[in-house]
């Protein structure tokens, strides 16, 4: 896989108050492109981090119905990936790659 199919696979990292107490248990999550597969998801942290990878859950968060000027609209559903690293492995994800 091209280093350019890495970053279209990986979007960007999520950093919320869940992601950050996920870090302590050697977690990280990342929004991830919808059609991308946890092999694929693997791969791309494997080599845009430099870091080994032991798991990798996905989920799919659905678009909310909103609305803006009393139209009804819907934001796009997002895929999330939580990768878990090996022990002693970790992303600064502060920094940019």
């Amino acid at each position: 896989m091209s280093k350019l199919r890495h970053y279209d696979v990986i979007r960007n990292p999520v950093v919320t108050e869940k992601s950050t107490m996920a870090s302590e248990h050697g977690q990280v999550v990342f929004d991830v492109a919808m059609d991308a597969t946890k092999p694929e998801i693997k791969a791309a942290v494997e080599a845009l981090f430099s870091v080994k990878v032991k798991a990798i859950n996905t989920l799919v968060r659905k678009g909310k119905v909103k609305r803006f000027r009393g139209k009804i609209g819907v934001r796009n559903d997002v895929k999330k990936a939580i990768v878990t690293l090996v022990d002693g492995q970790s992303i600064d994800i502060s920094t940019g790659v």
